[in-house]
């Protein structure tokens, strides 16, 4: 179903779902795990940036070195990716279904490569470009941090990581924020708009290290999936377009830097 039916009926609980009062503790344990720990953690680091200066000299760093031996390092990286990824484990224990396809709660079914890898290209076009102007508008206007995708040193290993990075981005926010969060909000009765600009200004909140830039962008970003979201009734082709546009952000980062130091300054 291609229409707004497919989520009224995705989202309806099966029997012997946890009461509402199980269910709002669990969302609080689940977004304490991880992205709701990320906005708390974004909201003070941009209060600490405000009474530093203004944001237009501040810097925030996305992947950087947490070691100066190359097997150490990768070690730190791979551990920190895993343990991100934990808490997308866990919502989809919490919301499996025994009878196929097992996670249909958070709108993950079979791989479908047409309309997943076509329509992840056309979203990553429509919200990328759009998002880079912000992003140069925001630093223009002083209200976005300078953001360095990568700082990571140039080891064998360091694309494949990135890459990593990327994926694990767009598992942990788009399988937390829109899939399981929808799936229990849901749960909760809430209506399609209202769960929308919830995770919406999830999205926009834990992204607010950069600066209220990032988090306007993002929580446009946020409405634009979740209304795509409610009308495909799918998760990846959402996930595939996360990943497509940190992966692309991350691993050319460094070489466009190298063209355009002006625009892209590291420090």
């Amino acid at each position: 179903m291609t229409d707004d039916r497919a989520f009224a009926i995705r989202e309806t609980p099966a029997p012997g779902a946890p009461s509402r009062a199980r269910i709002r503790v669990e969302i609080g344990v689940v977004l304490a795990l991880s992205l709701g720990a990320s906005a708390v953690y974004a909201v003070v680091q941009l209060l600490d940036d405000l009474t530093k200066g203004p944001l237009s000299s501040q810097t925030a760093t996305l992947n950087q070195s947490q070691a100066d031996r190359s097997w150490f390092d990768l070690a730190y990286q791979l551990i920190g990716i895993a343990v991100d990824l934990a808490p997308v484990a866990l919502v989809g224990y919490l919301l499996w279904r025994s009878s196929r396809p097992h996670l249909s709660r958070l709108g993950i079914d079979r791989f479908r490569p047409r309309p997943d890898l076509g329509g992840a290209a056309a979203i990553a076009l429509m919200i990328g470009i759009p998002g880079l102007g912000l992003y140069f508008a925001g630093r223009a206007l002083g209200f976005t941090v300078n953001v360095v995708p990568t700082a990571l040193d140039a080891y064998w290993w360091t694309i494949p990581v990135l890459l990593l990075s990327a994926l694990r981005s767009g598992l942990q926010e788009e399988v937390i924020a829109v899939g399981y969060l929808y799936a229990r909000l849901g749960d909760l009765g809430w209506g399609r708009w209202r769960i929308i600009l919830a995770s919406a200004l999830l999205r926009g909140t834990y992204h607010l290290y950069q600066g209220p830039g990032a988090f306007l962008g993002n929580a446009v970003m946020g409405v634009v999936f979740g209304w795509i979201y409610t009308r495909w009734g799918r998760l990846l082709p959402l996930v595939i377009t996360h990943t497509l546009l940190d992966a692309a952000v991350f691993v050319g980062y460094p070489l466009v830097a190298g063209y355009f130091p002006a625009l892209f300054p590291r420090s």
